[in-house]
């Protein structure tokens, strides 16, 4: 989650009653620019303190504004740079204080962050905004004990501050509180973010009772991967009614309309029918009473196309060496992700794994970044495929083709994981709730596999993990002694059964076992059925 502290242009008492070339004063003529700006126009809004600044250089106010202005279009270093000098000029504004905290945060100075966001605490000891962006702070800095604080006071000064709840809920579901945290979750509905997800709805809300004869409408309210990762819970809620209705993106929905109960899904408001109620797939794991221990991780619970899958095989066939494994690969997100400036990466830092060992790597990327495109041929076998990769079930026909992904934190872990293909994902910090804490497996996806970053914004130390791991894994394998040999499948003799327990959450896991080629797999199978 990203809390940004609202936009404002502070009173300058005791200022000169100065004015612009147009003959408004600077008061004025800042407040067109903050209007500007919250309206996304960026060029106008800048150009407006430009004005102020041609006049009076040293403009506390409008130095301070047209850094947050340059934050706000992407350009956060210009932003600290500019709202450091306003502070130096005028010190004592806990909200300039509060917005150069944000922006050393996302830009990886997290000790400049922590000193700017106490200080705009210490100023402004009672504003909640101030407190949830400094728990933010401390999450980062691995100070569990003192965000939870800090969320705490806010949450006494507004009951009803929608992000400050939703801060603690990811804190409390990162360390496996699921009850108390899925409660908190609730609360993201009534954010901003939340808000705009869903029209005013006509039906109930479910909470989660059997409707024998009556149509639930499921919602997918949040991401790509978040609508993954609840899909699990369609098939439960679709037990307690009559028939399920998926509301989901037309690039999700040929992935997910086949799930057993699902009668149809809509992507337009206009074409959902009639129904008893409704619910976000964000809150399943909530009316199911979901602990670490009774997650539904049974994989794969999503399934490709197998013509889907039959075309991809024979494309791959045609395009790739045989025997070679297959890896996927997916290095960015979608851009207006709140974070994506911290879990993408360009292509080129992936190329220490382009000679791991021998494999063919195969592109998932979609779109594919202009600026990556020259790197394609330094990865044996990759292509931009985006274009043909036109929606999610189509996706997930080319990954069932493929022997294990390796991906930052998109879409493409949860497609992966869901598919129960092995998958390596490379987190960053501070991570997302579902993650959770110090491991490097997931109760969530039993075939992932997580690289952490130690400090934010370091992928260097991941990037060694993540190849000499590849390294071992493409390694050629000696040949067994008759003791190490494995015992074979015999036929009248049931398989061992091995129970899975979760890990808790403060301990690091073991690695996932090595992953299999699917050509390996499915000539098993064939000598078995033999």
């Amino acid at each position: 989650m990203s809390t940004t502290t609202e936009l404002q242009v502070p009173a300058i008492a005791g200022a000169p009653s100065a004015v612009t070339a147009g003959g408004e004063t600077f008061e004025q003529a800042l407040v067109r620019a903050q209007a500007a700006a919250q309206a996304k126009r960026f060029n106008e809004a800048s150009g407006i303190c430009n004005d102020v600044l041609a006049a009076s250089p040293d403009h506390p106010a409008a130095l301070a504004l047209l850094g947050i202005i340059a934050a706000m279009g992407n350009d956060p270093d210009r932003g600290v740079e500019l709202l450091k000098r306003a502070i130096e000029l005028r010190p004592g504004n806990a909200s300039w204080y509060a917005h150069l905290s944000s922006l050393c945060r996302a830009t990886y100075r997290l000790d400049d962050a922590l000193a700017a966001g106490q200080e705009s605490v210490r100023l402004d000891p009672n504003n909640a905004e101030h407190l949830v962006n400094l728990s933010l702070i401390f999450t980062d800095a691995d100070d569990t004990e003192k965000a939870i604080a800090c969320l705490l006071r806010a949450l006494g000064l507004n009951h009803d501050h929608a992000d400050g709840h939703l801060a603690l809920a990811q804190i409390l579901l990162a360390n496996g509180d699921f009850e108390a945290g899925w409660m908190e979750y609730e609360w993201r509905n009534l954010t901003e973010a939340g808000k705009a997800t869903m029209p005013a709805m006509t039906s109930a809300p479910w909470n989660g009772m059997h409707i024998p004869a009556g149509r639930l409408l499921l919602v997918g309210d949040q991401g790509y991967g978040d609508t993954i990762q609840f899909a699990r819970y369609i098939g439960m809620a679709a037990e307690r009614v009559q028939e399920v209705v998926l509301g989901c993106s037309a690039e999700m929905g040929p992935l997910l309309e086949n799930i057993p109960g699902v009668t149809q899904y809509c992507s337009r408001w206009n074409d959902v029918p009639g129904h008893a109620a409704h619910c976000r797939l964000s809150s399943l794991p909530y009316l199911f009473g979901t602990r670490p221990d009774t997650i539904p991780a049974q994989v794969p619970y999503l399934k490709a196309n197998p013509e889907r899958i039959a075309a991809w095989g024979a494309r791959l066939d045609a395009m790739l060496p045989a025997g070679v494994r297959r890896i996927g690969l997916a290095w960015t997100g979608r851009p207006t992700h709140p974070n994506d400036r911290r879990r993408s990466v360009p292509l080129s830092r992936l190329l220490p794994l382009a000679d791991a060992g021998t494999a063919v790597f195969v592109s998932l990327q979609k779109p594919m970044p202009a600026g990556d495109l020259a790197t394609l041929a330094s990865f044996p076998g990759m292509t931009d495929l985006s274009h043909e990769l036109t929606d999610f079930g189509e996706t997930a026909a080319l990954i069932e083709n493929l022997d294990m992904i390796i991906t930052v934190d998109t879409s493409m872990g949860h497609l992966a994981g869901a598919l129960g293909k092995p998958v390596w994902i490379m987190i960053p910090k501070a991570a997302d709730w579902r993650w959770m804490l110090n491991r490097s497996d997931t109760p969530w996806y039993p075939s992932a596999r997580l690289f952490r970053q130690e400090r934010p914004g370091t992928w260097d130390q991941v990037l060694l993990d993540v190849r000499t791991a590849l390294v071992a894994e493409l390694a050629p394998a000696s040949a067994p002694s008759v003791m190490e040999a494995p015992i074979m499948d015999v036929p009248g003799m049931e398989e061992p059964v091995v129970a899975t327990v979760a890990e808790p959450a403060n301990v690091s896991a073991p690695a996932a076992a090595p992953a299999r080629s699917s050509r390996s797999r499915k000539a098993d199978r064939d000598t078995k059925a033999g």
